[in-house]
């Protein structure tokens, strides 16, 4: 049974490479690449130079393919980015979700009607969640990221840094399948300016700030819209939420007008890559907390 299964992984991955998508061993039943680290990296074969990680080692060289998977009973990734792939990831809805929360089919399904298209037909897999993967050529014109939960919730992309179980796989006793063998589609046009990253302003946001002779609380606007504006993934809404929470007070003392900062921080949230739902939700709840605790501006 195990050479079995060990040669139906090596024809998974050959299968994937014969594709031209490069593919990489994943630890056995599991997710994770079966790759060293750069901690334990030996400095010899691909890492004679340096370190390589999986996406510089990923292969479609059947002889390579063939010694990897030669080794043991390894799961099959495929690394998005060099193969040429963006892989749309429609995930089911998390355990701790409310009940009737719809998954990533519905709301991608959902999207699609709203950009007034269908459904893309495209090479699509089911994954061991019961998810599904949608494969998608990649632009030649624009190099896109992973996003998560960027689209809409339960929806994910996986592009360069990012990779992608193969059919073939198995996790936790489920294999990942297809279940639609249609060649690979480019990415539609809607969705592709979807996913492209939001330009960000290399010199001032060039906002217009109310004028209503505070100069205080123009700067305060002025300096937090730039603050988002320039802030990096990883801390743009919480650097949303601080910043907006500053500016609060103003319009809770009658110096700026709560439709101006809205829009303000919103061009500035949008500019920093967040999603326009995230910016609204995030500005709406802020500065009702704030207008509710602010505190009667202190005179001297």
């Amino acid at each position: 049974m195990t050479h079995e299964v060990r040669s139906a992984l090596l024809s998974a991955a050959l299968d994937a490479a014969a594709r031209g998508w490069t593919v990489f061993p994943l630890r056995p039943g599991g997710k994770p690449p079966a790759l060293h680290g750069e901690a334990l990296c030996p400095r010899t074969g691909d890492c004679t130079t340096g370190h390589r990680k999986w996406e510089q080692r990923a292969t479609t060289d059947p002889d390579r393919i063939h010694r990897a998977w030669s080794a043991g009973r390894f799961n099959v990734g495929i690394a998005t980015g060099p193969s040429g792939l963006v892989v749309v990831d429609l995930d089911m809805p998390k355990q701790k979700s409310s009940t009737g929360t719809p998954g990533g089919v519905t709301t991608f399904g959902a999207l699609c009607e709203r950009a007034g298209q269908a459904v893309p037909t495209t090479y699509r897999t089911r994954t061991a969640s019961s998810g599904e993967h949608l494969y998608f050529t990649a632009s030649d014109s624009i190099r896109l990221g992973n996003t998560a939960g960027f689209l809409a919730p339960s929806i994910d992309t996986r592009a360069w840094g990012g990779y992608v179980v193969a059919p073939g796989s198995t996790v936790n006793g489920r294999a990942y399948e297809v279940i639609d063998p249609a060649p690979v589609a480019a990415m539609p046009g809607w969705l592709l300016d979807a996913l492209k990253p939001v330009e960000r302003p290399t010199g001032p946001l060039g906002l217009s700030v109310p004028r209503r002779g505070n100069r205080a609380a123009e700067t305060a606007l002025e300096r937090e819209t730039a603050l988002v504006a320039g802030t990096a993934e990883g801390g743009r809404e919480a650097q949303l939420f601080e910043s907006a929470r500053k500016v609060a007070r103003f319009v809770g003392w009658g110096d700026l007008a709560r439709d101006e900062v809205e829009e303000a921080f919103q061009r500035a949230g949008e500019a920093a890559g967040l999603p326009a739902s995230q910016c609204r939700s995030t500005l709406r709840s802020v500065l009702n907390w704030s207008l509710r605790t602010c505190r009667p501006r202190e005179t001297t």
